[in-house]
């Protein structure tokens, strides 16, 4: 169980690497948001990346201790659940932002599986 529950942990800070990479290669808004990395917008999608940085962080450090799996499993359904619910009511757009939908929906069966794991009695 302990090999899923890694696994899960690394798939979920996987999934947040591409967005988290338009930190460094700011290039990579056009192809991912189809907006440029100037002005207001891509200064808050610059900061997404740092925050997306955080999280991926977050899955790896979870994948490795244990002992802080509760903690940053909330932090990883804050951005997971978060941004689907967001989606949902902002009216399921079309475009780039649906295929990060469809990432994340994805992404709610290993973190269905890390919850579970970390919050079960017995991992207390």
């Amino acid at each position: 169980m302990e090999v899923i529950t890694r696994l899960a942990w690394l798939f979920l800070a996987a999934i947040h690497v591409p967005p988290a990479l338009v930190a460094v290669f700011p290039g990579l808004m056009g192809r991912l948001y189809g907006v440029a990395p100037a002005g207001e917008i891509g200064l808050m999608l610059s900061h997404r990346a740092v925050l997306f940085l955080a999280v991926a962080v977050a899955c790896a450090w979870g994948a490795f201790d244990p002992d802080a799996r509760r903690p940053l499993s909330l932090v990883v359904t804050i951005s997971v659940a978060g941004f689907l619910w967001l989606f949902v009511t902002a009216g399921a757009p079309r475009g780039a932002l649906r295929t990060i939908a469809i990432v994340d929906a994805i992404a709610m069966v290993p973190l269905a599986w890390i919850l579970l794991q970390a919050w079960r009695p017995s991992a207390a």
